[in-house]
């Protein structure tokens, strides 16, 4: 862990440090809470290094709160500079935590690769991310990145994915249309999908899945069997 200024280091300091660490996650929790609660940019590095390794959901979520109690202008850059770290958690948790600081200055460091990160849960968080930070110029431009991405991963990685593409608007028209043609039918069925979420918000992400396979697999030009004639699930 990186210390804090040792300059100005009080003894409470060095025990929320110690607490940081602590095998209990309840007292990892507490010292973050006691961090956020009297923010002090010198715990800045302490708090994103606990990030990376943290296994606690709700310590993870209380550490990204504390960062957020921080000047963006002190936490913006180390998030920054973490984007590139080998960990997979550190890069996950340091996006999700600029999606909650929504300094929009952080938008160029969402480099196509963390975009294509091949750690799903990193991929996710960066879609996230993204559709927070972009500039309204650049929305037409991260549609169709998120576009190639059509298809990937398991349930949770698409609905994040189709989720991200929603939240970007009637921009993300276009790249559905054209997806909606791809020559791979898992393709095809996650872009339908995701235009049936855009125009109908509240239809059920599964139902929008079931309705697209079907529809990919009956073709654009027939129509399903007439109500009341029994059918197979896909």
């Amino acid at each position: 862990m990186v210390p804090i200024d040792t300059a100005h280091r009080q003894p409470q300091d060095n025990r929320l440090l110690d607490a940081l660490a602590a095998r209990d996650s309840s007292t990892r929790l507490k010292a973050a809470l006691a961090i956020g609660t009297r923010p002090e940019p010198g715990f800045v590095d302490a708090l994103v290094a606990r990030c990376a390794v943290e296994p606690n959901f709700f310590v993870r979520d209380m550490l990204t709160w504390a960062l957020t109690r921080l000047p963006a202008e002190v936490t913006v850059p180390r998030l920054r500079t973490e984007l590139g770290s080998a960990r997979t958690q550190a890069r996950s948790q340091a996006l999700h935590t600029l999606s909650k600081i929504g300094d929009r200055s952080a938008w160029s460091a969402i480099t196509r690769s963390l975009l294509h990160d091949p750690d799903d849960e990193v991929a996710r968080t960066a879609w996230r991310t993204a559709v927070v930070l972009v500039p309204d110029g650049e929305r037409a431009a991260l549609a169709a990145e998120l576009a190639t991405q059509f298809g990937r991963g398991d349930r949770e990685v698409r609905l994040s994915l189709s989720r991200a593409l929603v939240a970007l608007g009637e921009v993300v028209e276009p790249v559905l249309r054209t997806a909606a043609t791809h020559h791979d039918a898992t393709v095809r069925a996650h872009a339908q999908a995701t235009e049936r979420l855009l125009h109908d918000p509240e239809a059920g992400f599964d139902l929008a899945v079931d309705e697209a396979i079907r529809v990919v697999a009956l073709g654009p030009d027939r129509k399903g069997p007439s109500d009341g004639e029994e059918t197979t699930a896909c």
